[in-house]
C-alpha cells in the first residue's frame, strides 16, 4: 500500500468522491471482506459489492487474498493507497493555470501555483511508482506572525529579493546534465477564530492571524 496515491483519470476522481465509495476507501485501509465492510459501514452486501467492483476497477482498491471458507471463497481488498490527491489535471480543462495572470499578490494565483505543484507531483509520484523509484524533494513548513501589514510587505519583499538571489547563483541553463527544478515559495494567512463583539458581530480589532511559508523544491526520479 503507497502512503498517497494520486488520481489523475476523471472517471476515478469521480468515483472516489462518491460518499458511499471514499467511506469504503476509508474502511479499507485495514484489508476486509464485503461481508465485513457491510458490517462496518451499516450497508447491504449487494451494494457493498457492486461499489467494491467500481473502485477496483478504477484501481483504487486491489485484491488483497482469497480465503476459502467451506465452499464459499471470502475475497479480501485493501486500499491501494492510505490518502488519495485528486490530480487538477483529471479536470484539465477547468484546471487554474498560474500563466494567465501571474500576480504574487493573488490570492486566486496562489491556488493556481498550487494546483500546478499538486500536478506535477502527482506525475512525478507515478511515474516513479513505475519505475520503483524514489521522487527527490525537499519541504520547508514555517509559520510567522507579522505586527503589521508594513512589516507583512517587507518580509514579502526581502523574501523574493533572497530567493532571486539563490536562483540566480545556480541556475545554470548550458549544463548539459542538468535538471530543471521549480520553487515554490507560498506566503498565505492562517485563519483564526474571530471573538465577536457583545453584538455579535466579528471584532475588527482583533482579526489577526499567523501567517505560514512555504517552500518546496522537487526533481524528478
Amino acid at each position: 500500500m503507497l502512503d498517497v496515491a494520486v488520481i489523475e483519470e476523471p472517471a476515478a476522481a469521480e468515483a472516489s468522491l462518491d460518499p458511499i465509495r471514499s467511506g469504503i476507501l476509508a474502511a479499507l485501509a485495514e484489508p476486509g471482506s464485503a461481508a465485513m465492510l457491510a458490517a462496518r459501514l451499516g450497508l447491504p452486501r449487494q451494494k457493498v459489492n457492486y461499489h467494491l467492483k467500481e473502485l477496483e476497477r478504477h484501481g483504487l482498491v486491489e485484491l488483497a487474498e482469497e480465503r476459502r471458507k467451506g465452499n464459499v471463497t471470502e475475497r479480501i481488498y485493501q486500499a491501494t493507497a492510505a490518502s488519495y490527491v485528486i490530480s487538477p489535471s483529471a479536470l484539465s480543462a477547468v484546471s487554474p493555470d498560474p500563466s494567465r495572470a501571474p500576480d504574487q499578490l493573488s490570492a486566486h494565483w496562489l491556488l493556481a501555483l498550487g494546483s500546478r505543484l499538486v500536478q506535477e507531483v502527482g506525475a512525478l509520484l507515478s511515474g516513479a511508482s513505475r519505475a520503483r523509484k524514489r521522487v527527490a524533494t525537499f519541504g520547508i513548513d514555517s509559520e510567522v506572525r507579522f505586527a503589521s501589514a508594513a512589516d507583512r510587505a517587507a518580509f514579502a519583499d526581502e523574501l523574493t529579493r533572497t530567493v532571486a538571489d539563490l536562483v540566480g547563483r545556480y541556475h545554470d541553463e548550458s549544463a548539459p546534465r542538468g535538471r530543471s527544478h521549480r520553487v515554490v515559495v507560498g506566503l498565505h494567512q492562517i485563519p483564526a477564530a474571530q471573538p465577536t463583539d457583545p453584538g455579535g458581530q466579528p471584532d475588527p480589532q482583533q482579526s489577526g492571524g499567523t501567517t505560514t511559508t512555504h517552500t518546496t523544491a522537487g526533481q524528478d526520479a
